[in-house]
């Protein structure tokens, strides 16, 4: 592809020749004036507010904040939303990270630096607080600055220099329902001189979980839905999975449990389940297995973290710099135990002793589940280790025409290791044996094979009487745990130019030129007793996974053109032009050029008005390329297969389509999964080559057009809002399960070989394993606009106030799913919540097959008080309403079952939620301390109930909304 582009801006650059001197600008009195560079150029100016929209977070607003991690300040940003993981998720988190998702977009369209350099593991989690002078967020595309993943923004954090003296603070906190604890401490300390400064701190925290049960909102699985045959009623439970079994009556057995709705039978508690026509009931919904109990609202964690920031003149125009930083965290998810059965890969002999139903159990034959309480609850312990380092050379120099040069040489470091131990897992193959033949001895002990060849070191095990002393035995000794590890390694070798070309009328004219290279390795090692096999299970029967190992390198370089056109002229105080492009060349799939064009204008001094174009991409990781089969548990609302035939020799006219392969010709069918509301027991999801799918770049482009206004007359105050716009096609994403059914009944035959369906006996038709892959597929359009305004009022006897607004409203955010081709559907998320099973959800860029919400409306609101040694702050957080399902046929999520046409065009709406934040400080300055008091989530706000059916944690959304309650804390700082 040609570099043309590029070429052309840098040939300025080749013309002048070097001389040195200091870094500095000056105005027309000769004063020197500092230049910097904001996040989103390269370009070294003296003006703060350029095109780029950028909202900041200083480190008044860090150490005020009684947030217990970085990554929880930065997502309550009005800019933030969609699905983003956070310590509340619990199912789908547990590793102690926080996620940043711009504009909706994903975690994976948002570019994380620090110091304007990537930052690997992308963790603002990671980052010790102590470290940071002020958080940058740049609100639109910057890929032609940055390279891939910058779609949505960036999110920069610029380390504290020059820092002299030494600091230590505590803090600690506590919520209102005496839970979730937190504990923390910071040291730093720095020296300064004129030929440099190295700061270094440690910093430590703990958090303590807290389980589902302590709160009123959370403390059940509470499902609210309907079937074909029955009417929408409310149940507390939520999963048929329980330790009395989940059993689907054999044909010889039909007879003695006459009038069965569910077609399921479940053991009495107290029976032995030895015999059939005493020890089962038909099963119910309050035979549903309330997981939420011992499930978790904050998932447990522990960080400890150093950091060295230094800096060293070498002489007067060149230093050398370093900076790094470590941090280790441990941390841990709890959901309920273990699954068991035929879907999960155990198998019953029909001749086993405890079998009383005399017919085999296994994937296409016969049907149980239950779930293990014996074993505990499944968890996983994270123990992470994040390093970043960044080190280099820079320094300044001037040219024959007197202009200023800055030069720096680079290199970028970083590594994340995660070590996972999973506990609470039975090895199947252990108990598939226990569960083979086995009869009565004449010894009176049950012993495993059959007279005359009896199994040595086998104890027989009854998988329907888990309760049984035992069968706890036998579970107790066959629990396995595992163990998994991830490496990621990415280096950057980089080199930088940026300085003045020569003079215009209307200032400097301005080049950034500069290149890179960058590697990326991933390298995963499983446990042998998690490896996923061809059928999506593994020997523990869950958290099942694959090994990858593999990399790619890409070689960039850009060039930004900064130039002033007018001056200083009538209705033309300032008109600035910035153009930019960037070439990047992967060896995984080739080449791309991303480009941007960005206006400033002001009329007056006053009024800046500014709009930037930018062409954005991303590359597919390691792990969208190569990554292997790992175990899912997707949810679907509907199988297009499905029909309700008058009489049984009825064919079903869906039976002959390639996504229905297997389901019964003639007759009524249904899947089970839709119309029990229950998760698919045998899903993976995969990298684009396990499952033969091609994979590329995601390419779109970028808008935003704003207006900025400072009036001299009002000293303080600054108002601002951006018009923006992004759309993006060829979408990397992993395609649902429930897209997955819908493209291939659509006519898209490519994703029909990721269906496999029973194909005879009761449970014909039903899914029994289906494949997620990654691949390129869909747009994106999502656009709003931006309010921002801040007001510093003048001082008066009762202190200085200071007031500030950040809103952003979502005009739209538009899904299509295939576009240009029959199974295409467009999908309207603005102002909607996309229940977990959902297609919409199934479609929605960065969920996971999880949940999404995004309400058109977001903000914040601050209130500062300040009076001599006393300060004060107040804090609100607005999140719009919103709506669950929708009239529309096209939109309807089916937030309340589906299957009968009564459960179509269903919706609930959820008023807005508001939060409230007040903090207290007083400066001892002769004792040089401060102490901060403050309580976030004053009014104790509960999160809206959407209910475990639509939901994957505590009935809510743990990505948008306070888990925790009303929370106390408390910090000290003193400073030596």
């Amino acid at each position: 592809m040609s570099v043309t582009p590029i070429a052309a801006l840098a040939t300025f650059g080749l013309l002048v020749a070097p001389a040195f001197a200091q870094d500095a600008a000056q105005d027309q009195s000769g004063q020197k004036l500092e230049t910097i560079t904001v996040t989103g150029s390269n370009i070294r100016r003296v003006d703060i507010e350029t095109s780029n929209p950028v909202v900041t977070i200083d480190r008044a607003a860090i150490a005020k904040s009684g947030k217990l991690t970085l990554g929880d300040l930065v997502q309550q940003l009005p800019a933030v939303t969609g699905p983003n993981t956070n310590p509340q998720v619990n199912n789908g988190g547990g590793t102690g990270s926080s996620s940043i998702g711009l504009r909706g977009l994903g975690s994976q369209r948002t570019l994380v630096l620090i110091n304007g350099h990537r930052f690997l593991s992308g963790d603002p989690n990671a980052i010790p607080a102590n470290m940071v002078e002020r958080i940058e967020v740049l609100t639109d595309g910057a890929s032609s600055v940055y390279g891939s993943d910058a779609i949505a923004g960036v999110v920069n954090f610029i380390l504290r220099n020059d820092y002299q003296g030494a600091e230590f603070s505590t803090s600690y906190g506590i919520s209102d329902h005496d839970d979730g604890t937190s504990k923390g401490y910071q040291f730093t300390f720095g020296q300064s001189s004129d030929k440099g400064s190295i700061m270094a701190g440690v910093s430590y925290k703990k958090i303590d979980g807290v389980l589902s049960s302590h709160r009123s909102f959370s403390k059940n699985a509470v499902s609210r839905s309907g079937t074909t045959s029955a009417p929408i009623q409310t149940v507390i439970g939520g999963s048929t999975r329980s330790p009395y079994g989940h059993i689907l009556i054999p044909a010889a057995f039909k007879p003695d449990f006459p009038g069965c709705k569910s077609g399921y039978i479940a053991r009495n508690p107290g029976a032995s389940g030895l015999n059939v026509a005493t020890d089962y009931h038909c099963y119910t919904d309050s035979d549903k297995y309330n997981y939420a109990t011992v499930n978790l609202v904050l998932t447990p964690q522990e960080r400890t973290g150093l950091f060295l920031n230094g800096n060293y003149k070498l002489t007067d125009n060149v230093e050398a710099y370093l900076s790094v930083l470590h941090n280790k965290t441990s941390a841990a998810f709890q959901l309920a135990p273990a699954l068991f059965g035929s879907p999960f890969g155990a198998v019953v002999s029909k001749d086993n002793y405890y079998n009383p139903f005399h017919e085999d159990f296994k994937d296409k034959a016969g049907f149980f589940t239950t779930r293990l309480e014996s074993l505990g609850n499944r968890r996983a312990q994270t123990g992470r280790n994040d390093d970043q380092a960044s080190t280099g050379f820079k320094g300044s120099f001037t040219v024959w025409n007197e202009q200023q040069w800055n030069w720096d040489i680079g290199y970028d470091y970083g590594h994340a290791t995660f070590q996972t131990l999973t506990l609470a897992l039975p090895n199947v193959d252990k108990l598939n044996i226990a569960m083979g033949p086995s009869f009565l001895d004449t010894d009176g002990i049950v012993k495993c094979g059959k007279p005359g060849a009896i199994i040595a070191n086998c104890t027989p095990f009854n998988p329907f009487n888990v309760q049984d002393p035992n069968s706890v035995a036998v579970l107790r000794a066959n629990g396995s745990p595992g163990v998994s590890n991830l490496f990621l390694k990415e280096t950057v070798k980089r080199i930088d130019l940026n300085g003045g070309l020569f003079e215009l009328p209307a200032g400097t004219m301005q080049l950034a030129v500069g290149a890179n290279y960058r590697t990326e390795y991933t390298n995963s090692a499983v446990d042998t007793s998690l490896v996923t096999n061809s059928l999506g299970r593994c020997t523990l029967g869950s958290q099942c996974a694959s090994a990858l190992q593999g990399g790619y390198n890409v070689k960039e370089a850009y060039a930004e053109l900064f130039i002033p056109v007018l001056k200083d002229l009538p209705f033309a105080h300032a008109l600035n032009v910035t153009v930019g492009d960037r070439f990047s060349k992967y060896s995984t799939f080739g080449s791309t050029n991303n480009s941007k064009i960005a206006i400033e204008y002001r009329p007056i001094e006053d009024l800046l008005l500014r709009g930037t174009v930018s062409k954005v991409f991303r590359a597919p990781t390691v792990t969208n390329i190569f990554g292997g089969a790992a175990a899912a548990a997707p949810k679907i609302s509907r199988d297009p297969c499905a029909f309700n035939a008058p009489t049984p020799t009825t064919p079903n006219p869906n039976a002959s389509n390639p996504a229905c392969l297997g389901v019964p010709a003639l007759g009524s069918f249904s899947n089970e999964n839709v119309t029990q509301a229950t998760q698919l027991d045998n899903a993976i999801s995969s990298g684009a080559k396990y499952a033969n799918f091609p994979i590329g770049p995601e390419f779109g482009k970028s808008f935003d057009f704003g207006v900025v206004y400072d009036p001299h007359w009002l000293e303080g105050l600054s108002v601002s809002t951006d018009i923006w716009r992004m759309y993006l096609k060829n979408n990397i994403t992993g395609v649902g399960a429930q897209s997955v059914i819908d493209l291939c009944f659509g006519g898209q035959t490519r994703y029909c070989p990721l269906i496999s369906r029973v194909t005879s006996g009761a449970r014909q038709g039903q899914i029994q394993l289906l494949t997620q892959p990654t691949t390129n597929l869909g747009r994106v359009d999502v656009g709003g606009v931006d309010f921002a305004g801040n007001y510093r009022l003048p001082e008066t006897a009762f202190g200085r106030f200071k007031v500030g607004l950040n809103a952003t409203y979502m005009k739209r955010y538009d899904v299509e799913t295939a576009p240009g081709l029959a199974a295409n559907s467009v999908y309207h998320y603005a102002g909607h919540f996309m229940n977990f099973g959902s297609a919409q959800a199934s479609a929605c860029p960065g969920a996971g097959g999880g949940i999404c919400l995004f309400p058109r409306w977001r903000a914040q609101a601050s209130l500062g008080w300040q009076m001599g040694p006393f300060d004060a702050s107040w804090a609100m957080r607005y999140i719009g309403r919103f709506r669950m399902g929708s009239q529309a046929a096209s939109q309807d999520t089916h937030p309340y079952g589906s299957g009968n046409p009564s459960l179509d065009g269903l919706f609930t709406d959820f008023g807005a939620t508001v939060y409230n934040d007040v903090q207290f400080g007083y400066n001892l300055e002769a004792l040089n301390t401060r102490i901060d008091v403050g309580i976030n989530n004053i009014s104790d706000k509960q999160p809206p109930f959407l209910y475990a059916n639509n939901t994957l944690n505590a009935n809510t959304d743990p990505s948008d909304f306070d888990l925790l309650g009303r929370y106390y804390f408390a910090r000290l700082t003193v400073k030596f």
